[in-house]
């Protein structure tokens, strides 16, 4: 895109910018997550034409924060976990469910984007989220103790009878990359094959989304906090 158009899109878009930066003394707090989000002009998901496509700027970037702050809600406050490891011998399937232990909301005036780029068709957004002193404390508490550290490569369908909307697409593919990562380390730790495990898991960093063979796919990286290691004997 043209120059011209680069500066239109900051004319366009830099009121909601402002919006969503108000209310906040920036600085305040001396702890600040960062994160890039990019964001598809012609978004198209295992076959399905996003309902918005093609994407305006201003549409681009609302899906841009919708999307950080829950990422941003992903590192900070992070999910409960009951993972069922599953064993294809004895039939029983494997099965992660994760129930998101608090969020930040669209709209909140701590998060702020600080740069936007266009390129390759895709509208590149730099954001910050200023945490506050009880989410710094949360933040330091993922970071130490009995915490471990996973990663994986998940996928979303590659089929859909339904389009179940951009943001659900992307939240599959983590919430694979999420049940890949956490039976990968246990792979590594545990001698005998665990039935079921419960704890806690947060994102580490953004993760990189991508599309591969008409699937997107969501490359992370995790921290995991283990309550709980059920073993089969136990059952």
């Amino acid at each position: 895109m043209g120059r011209g158009v680069v500066v239109a899109l900051f004319l366009v878009f830099f009121p909601v910018f402002c919006l969503f930066s108000q209310g906040r003394d920036i600085g305040s707090h001396e702890y600040v997550l960062r994160g890039e989000v990019i964001v598809e002009f012609e978004p198209i998901f295992a076959g399905h034409v996003d309902d918005e496509y093609p994407l305006d700027v201003q549409a681009a970037g609302r899906r841009a924060l919708q999307e950080a702050a829950v990422l941003y809600s992903a590192m900070v406050y992070g999910w409960s976990f009951n993972y069922d490891v599953g064993e294809r011998a004895r039939r029983i399937e494997e099965k992660l469910d994760l129930e998101p232990v608090a969020a930040i909301q669209f709209g909140d005036p701590a998060l702020r984007v600080t740069n936007t780029e266009i390129r390759d068709s895709n509208f590149r957004v730099w954001t910050d989220y200023e945490l506050s002193d009880g989410q710094q404390r949360r933040v330091q508490v993922w970071r130490t103790g009995m915490i471990r550290n996973a990663q994986a490569v998940g996928y979303g369908p590659s089929v859909m009878d339904e389009y179940p909307g951009w943001l659900a697409v992307k939240k599959a593919a983590l919430d694979d990359a999420a049940r890949t990562a956490l039976r990968t380390m246990l792979r590594g730790s545990e001698r005998n094959r665990p039935k079921e495990v419960t704890g806690f898991i947060s994102l580490a960093s953004f993760p990189r989304f991508f599309v591969e063979s008409g699937r997107v796919a969501a490359a992370a990286r995790f921290r995991v906090q283990i309550v709980e290691i059920i073993p089969f004997s136990a059952y």
